[in-house]
């Protein structure tokens, strides 16, 4: 099992959750089937616009598919910038860690 910082957690103009990793690179995350992309060139894992679920229960699926499909366990640090992410999303977030 591997390690990564999640350098930042945010919601785009999109309306999708992101996390960014420090250095974990996710190319093949598509494959898991789990509606969790990456984006290259922004080099985050996104879910897309919540429907049914909230943006925390998509930030736990991220963490979760990241763990399952490449062995690797993201995690939050002092330094984790967060953009356009509510308080309380943050706090619920943080609780969980």
């Amino acid at each position: 099992m591997t390690t990564d910082e999640i350098l930042e957690i945010g919601i785009d103009n999109q309306e999708r959750l992101f996390v960014r990793p420090e250095k974990q690179t996710f190319e093949y995350i598509y494959r898991a089937a789990a509606e969790v992309g990456w984006d290259k060139k922004e080099k985050v894992l996104y879910s897309p616009k919540p429907r049914e679920w909230s943006y925390y229960l998509w930030y736990r699926h991220i963490i979760d598919i990241a763990k399952d499909e490449y062995g690797c366990k993201l995690y939050l640090t002092d330094k984790t910038i967060w953009t356009n992410i509510p308080n309380d999303l943050k706090q619920q977030i943080i609780g969980q860690q």
